[in-house]
């Protein structure tokens, strides 16, 4: 039986086909990949179809909007910041610990998650604020009222300053430099914060 070279590549597209959780992640991660590439407002549903090899159908299926799209992306992709760093001394767990969000900001997702906030208006930033609090502020605040009570233990620490508005300043000052003033954070900036302001606020 003699096969076109039409049909042969109909069956080696069909032998490469995904379906499922495959496909799915396929998409997720081509929509990460537009994100950190052309931002949100280069991001198309044609693009994403493009780069996860599928076609636009495939997406829309699963996701009838690219507000949609964005949002299970940045779920299934953010790092997750689940320890927090004990060197011995609250200053020291609090510089680690900015590395380690500067490091999930300064990961794919977080390119991703970062165009989102720099490009986005009201109306759309509105549908990531669950995203960005569950995926980063929530358990960057976390972790820092674990570094914060293990100094409070050790006496190094106010007791009183495990409270929330203590420990927001740091992703909160984070995300304001980051959005409104494109800071970096280099490691001097994380040290001035942890010692101007961060210090003053924690100590007997």
């Amino acid at each position: 039986m003699v096969t076109s070279r039409w049909s042969a590549a109909a069956a080696q597209t069909a032998s490469l086909r995904r379906r499922g959780p495959v496909l799915e992640r396929a998409i997720l991660e081509a929509t990460l990949e537009q994100l950190s590439t052309v931002g949100w407002n280069g991001l198309t549903m044609e693009g994403v179809a493009a780069g996860a090899q599928t076609g636009k159908a495939a997406v829309y299926r699963r996701w009838p909007s690219k507000e949609d799209l964005v949002v299970d992306a940045l779920q299934a992709g953010l790092p997750k910041l689940d320890s927090a760093p004990d060197c011995g001394g609250v200053r020291e767990d609090l510089l680690q610990l900015c590395r380690q969000m500067r490091e999930a900001m300064f990961s794919r997702p977080g390119f991703a998650l970062r165009s989102v906030l720099h490009e986005c208006d009201t109306v759309a930033a509105e549908r990531f604020h669950g995203v960005i609090f569950d995926g980063v502020i929530g358990p960057s605040v976390e972790l820092i009222k674990e570094v914060v009570r293990r100094g409070v233990e050790r006496g190094e620490v106010r007791a009183e300053a495990t409270n929330s508005y203590v420990c927001d300043v740091i992703p909160a000052m984070m995300m304001y430099r980051s959005k409104v003033c494109g800071s970096e954070w280099g490691d001097e900036e994380f040290a001035e914060l942890i010692d101007q302001v961060m210090v003053p606020l924690l100590r007997r």
